[in-house]
């Protein structure tokens, strides 16, 4: 099965399977740059410009429908007790990590994905948004300002220029 999906991403574009890693939740970018940058057979091979533009493409795909139509999405789901619960327990921990956006709202949404740590980034940042209230535009500006800055400290972690460490 795993020699299947390797051989089926390996005939695609490696700008794509960038894409395509970037907007999976939990692997980002934080997944999709390192990626894109080690050469073949183990990654894409990409420049840096082009594996920082992929990934924060692709970071972004799921961030808009999340952030203008998770309040439907949660509506719909929550009436069944399995989402319900999940959606609690995803709140509870969205609202315990999430104090500093409570606090300082689009700056705290912008250090919140911008620190690429577990369980932050575009898909918890668009979670917190909504569960803050913050209005559309204002989130999706500071997920982006997020993005760039992730895709910084992401980038230069890989090629070893800054290490966290």
């Amino acid at each position: 099965m795993v020699e299947h999906i390797a051989h089926f991403f390996s005939s695609m574009p490696k700008e794509l399977v960038t894409v395509i890693i970037a907007t999976l939740p939990i692997a980002e970018l934080r997944g999709a740059i390192p990626w894109a940058l080690a050469g073949p057979p183990i990654g894409g091979g990409l420049s840096v410009p082009a594996a920082v533009f992929f990934a924060i493409i692709g970071n972004l795909i799921p961030v808009f429908p999340l952030l203008l139509f998770f309040d439907k999405i949660y509506k719909l789901l929550s009436r069944y007790p399995v989402f319900d619960r999940f959606f609690n327990w995803i709140f509870a921990r969205t609202r315990k990590k999430g104090k500093m956006i409570e606090k300082y709202e689009f700056w705290g949404l912008v250090i919140f994905v911008g620190i690429p740590l577990p369980v932050t980034g575009a898909w918890t940042g668009s979670l917190a948004a909504f569960l803050f209230g913050i209005k559309f535009w204002k989130s999706t500006l500071a997920v982006i300002f997020g993005l760039i800055m992730s895709a910084t400290i992401v980038t230069l972690t890989s090629l070893g220029i800054f290490s966290i460490f």
